[in-house]
């Protein structure tokens, strides 16, 4: 991955690389996220005092976990140089699902949940195998996944909204430990499994060397389709998660549930620095991506900015993430 950035960037003289104003603007280019974030933290509590409460903190917490899950979720399949845009939909689905084989099915809410997750897993492996085997472009294939998943959910439903969860079913959701809430550690977990899998193991440098370049790493040994399988299956359970810890939250189901984490699942990982071109990203950048989107959407609400300028805002730093990390690559590595 490495030497094919080398090849591809222009030559610059090791004296011009150790310049304290090229290693100054290096290290602002990749720690952008965040300053970001401390930039925007102090702004909207200079706004709103309310901002920099323990309240509002243990707030951004939740809030945070499950974009988080879909932002670890949406990474693997763009760290192997692929996108997955059916993970918001696979998460309402199999969310529902589960709610389903509970009330409808009279399961224990325990192996409920475990069928959710494992129908999410499954729709991962199947994306997996479209992409590989069938040489689909995981563009078009899980645009269309992503379709099909919300037409499924509206089906289930019939347009209602599901509300009949046991106490079992919602109690990470609502859960706390001396006042703080129990479900941002499902998160934290996820983030350090993720972080040892990709960093420490032979599937994580299997899976970037596969972003880096697919056919150099078949020429070395690397089976390309089969790490790219694991990715995506491993992104749909972490979807399958992120549900039902939305539905133990929300303590209920919608007919819509997950359609509006779309936009942000996919710039989460993006502004954290996980390249759209493969090879390039890890679990810190990812965490800061998820806390600056959180932070966005917390601080406007509380300054009183309309939700619909949240969307505007998240376009635009998709962008300018977009921009810094084609200059961090071109010129910073």
């Amino acid at each position: 991955m490495n030497e094919a950035i080398a090849a591809t960037a222009p030559a610059t003289s090791p004296a011009a690389k150790t310049r304290p104003g090229h290693v100054l603007i290096g290290w602002v280019l990749h720690n952008v996220v965040w300053i970001w974030l401390v930039a925007l933290v102090v702004l909207f509590g200079s706004f709103n005092e309310f901002f920099l409460t323990v309240f509002n903190l243990q707030n951004i917490m939740v809030q945070a976990t499950v974009l988080g899950m879909l932002g670890l979720a949406v990474a693997l399949p763009l760290l192997v140089a692929e996108i997955d845009l059916s993970i918001p939909a696979n998460l309402g689905f199999s969310s529902a699902i589960g709610a389903l084989a509970y009330s409808d099915l009279g399961l224990p809410w325990f192996v409920a949940m475990l069928i959710g997750v494992g129908v999410a897993t499954a729709i991962g492996f199947f994306n997996g195998l479209c992409i590989t085997r069938l040489r689909m472009v995981s563009l078009i294939e899980t645009l269309a996944m992503m379709i099909i998943l919300q037409g499924a959910l509206l089906a289930l439903t019939q347009g209602k909204t599901l509300t009949n969860l046991s106490d079992g079913y919602i109690w990470i959701g609502q859960a706390t430990i001396g006042g703080w809430p129990v479900m941002p550690l499902v998160f934290v977990v996820a983030l350090i499994a993720m972080g040892i899998m990709l960093t420490r193991t032979v599937l994580g440098r299997s899976i970037y060397a596969v972003g880096g370049n697919a056919v150099a790493s078949s020429a070395a040994g690397i089976r390309v389709a089969r790490t790219k399988v694991i990715a995506y299956t491993l992104s749909g359970f972490l979807a399958g998660v992120a549900g039902f810890l939305l539905a133990s939250w929300q303590m209920a189901i919608t007919s819509n549930q997950g359609s509006s984490y779309l936009l942000y699942a996919i710039a989460a990982p993006i502004i954290g620095g996980v390249s759209v071109f493969g090879g390039r990203g890890n679990v810190t950048g990812i965490l800061g991506g998820v806390l600056l989107l959180t932070v966005i959407q917390v601080g406007l609400a509380i300054i009183s900015v309309p939700s619909f300028y949240v969307g505007i805002i998240g376009g635009f730093m998709i962008f300018v993430a977009v921009a810094i990390d084609a200059v961090r690559v071109r010129y910073f590595s």
